[in-house]
């Protein structure tokens, strides 16, 4: 059969691809197109590469990687966004795509539901449990500020230390807005804490992360998550002052504090030297009037106990009446005892009897003892004389001379021993001696002068032990432990003794009449 002649143009595959794209893309050079994300890759090349749909249709988005890279705004997967970009074709699957120039999300309430689903994420991993929030330091001597050298944020919280308590304070220049924001941010932190004590900057006490106000969109970088994990896992204290009072960003939540303002993390970071100060002073006041209180307390008391203690006086008195009245006892006592000794003695010397019928009586004993002592003495010569004839014959020389060298033996042992048993024999003798001399002066009459008591004579040496055997002008001995002195007596026989001076030849000590 044949065909049917035909004068349409014959395209090859190529050319109709070619033609395609060149009408589409004539056609929509520059087009805005709304639609949420899904299926969203970013291969190792650095393109991303993801759909946008509706609920009726999909198509495919391309963004290069020098056009994506220099995006504020990252696209994420169930995020709806208005790309705007150039559509064309792809011959190789035969589907048409659009390149995008460039994302933004569609509307404040997209990010604020990515903000939503990605702040539930962080914080069922633990990022923001108020365990894990450190105690802010209470001077610290060094802080670490992260923010932008340029901005009138680093201004004002310098100027607000200074004017409260000034201290060192690092900055860390980061960008504060844009695609590097974040990557940035998240390095000062990590940097901060890896300085230790080694370091030629040491490590700071506190670091305060600062920005300015702005939409969500400008405070996009510190929400997102390699930020906050850099936050959550700072071993430095952090302070968040991100925007305004009413701006709200995730590191917020992880941050060891949230200040209102980078002012007001100023405010937060170190307390008024002169407040501090002033506090000290009071306190100095303080423990100066309580010391003068207590001192005065003690010195009431002091001054109340002693008026309470008896005086000296008084407490000697007591026992001054006490030693009158043992002095009174003790020359009654020696009285007693006295008469005691004299009514013993006299009957003793009555069992006695008289002294020459004794000596009679001893001398009749000794006649007979005398008469008796010549045959007892005959007697006995006798009896050795006849027991010296029985033991003669049983004597002989070898018997003599064992006898001899025995009792030579033992002469040299006891003369070995001697010297040792003469000196044991000394040793216990001076022992027995010096009890014997302890025991002397125990009950001598001197061991009781030497406790102040005094042995009254006359002036014939005889013992006056009591006041009623004195008469007036009776000269009297009065003898101490050391030393003796001569009185004469004045008055009637219960007065005092009136001392007067005067002097015995016989006698080297001074004495006193």
């Amino acid at each position: 059969m044949e065909e049917k002649a035909t004068n349409a143009h014959e395209y090859s595959v190529s050319e109709i691809s070619g033609a395609i794209k060149n009408c589409v893309e004539d056609a929509f050079t520059y087009v805005r197109i709304r639609g949420e994300v899904g299926r969203l890759s970013r291969p190792y090349s650095g393109h991303i590469y993801f759909d946008l749909k509706d609920e009726k249709s999909v198509i495919s988005a391309v963004a290069w990687k020098g056009v994506a890279s220099r995006w504020r705004f990252q696209p994420e997967e169930g995020l709806e966004i208005i790309v705007t970009g150039r559509v064309t074709t792809f011959a190789g699957q035969s589907k048409y795509q659009i390149i995008v120039e460039s994302v933004e999300p569609a509307g404040e309430g997209a990010l604020m539901a990515l903000l939503e689903e990605r702040k539930k994420k962080l914080a069922l991993e633990g990022l923001f449990d108020e365990s894990k929030k450190k105690p802010l330091p209470f001077l610290p001597k060094t802080i670490g500020v992260i923010t932008s050298p340029s901005g009138s944020v680093i201004r004002d919280i310098i100027h607000r230390v200074e004017e409260r308590f000034p201290l060192n304070i690092i900055v860390w220049p980061v960008r504060v807005q844009g695609k590097t924001c974040a990557s940035e941010v998240a390095a000062a932190i990590r940097g901060f804490n890896e300085f230790d004590e080694n370091s030629l900057i040491k490590r700071p006490d506190l670091l305060i992360i600062a920005r300015g106000g702005g939409s969500v969109e400008d405070l996009w970088g510190f929400n997102e998550e390699e930020v906050v994990r850099a936050v959550a896992q700072s071993e430095i204290v952090v302070i968040s002052a991100i925007g305004h009072e009413t701006d709200t960003t995730l590191i917020d939540f992880a941050a060891d504090k949230r200040a209102p303002t980078p002012t007001g993390a100023a405010e937060i970071a170190v307390p008024v030297r002169a407040d501090l100060i002033a506090f000290v002073d009071d306190l100095g006041l303080r423990l100066k009037n309580s010391s003068i209180r207590l001192v005065q307390n003690l010195r009431d008391r002091v001054r109340a106990g002693a008026a309470g203690l008896p005086r000296p006086s008084d407490l000697l008195s007591s026992a001054r009446q006490r030693l009158d009245f043992a002095l009174e006892r003790l020359l009654s006592g020696l009285s007693t005892s006295k008469d005691q000794k004299a009514l013993k003695f006299a009957k003793i010397a009555a069992s006695l009897g008289r002294p020459d019928g004794l000596i009679f009586a001893a001398s009749k004993r000794l006649d007979g003892l005398t008469s008796r002592l010549g045959s007892g003495l005959l007697a006995a010569k006798q009896k050795k004389a006849l027991l010296l004839a029985k033991t003669a014959p049983r004597l002989s020389a070898n018997t003599l001379v064992k006898q001899t060298n025995s009792l030579r033996d033992g002469l040299e042992l006891m003369k070995k021993n001697m010297p040792l048993a003469f000196e044991r024999g000394i040793k216990d003798k001076n022992k027995q001696l010096i009890g014997y001399e302890k025991l002397l002066k125990s009950l001598s009459y001197k061991s009781v002068l030497q406790r102040g008591f005094a042995i009254v004579s006359d002036e014939n040496d005889k013992l006056v032990r009591a006041g009623a055997m004195v008469k007036t002008n009776d000269r009297l001995k009065i003898q101490f432990a050391n030393d003796k002195i001569y009185v004469i007596a004045d008055g009637d026989k219960k007065s005092k003794l009136k001392v007067k001076k005067t002097a015995k030849k016989d006698d080297n000590q001074s004495s006193l009449f």
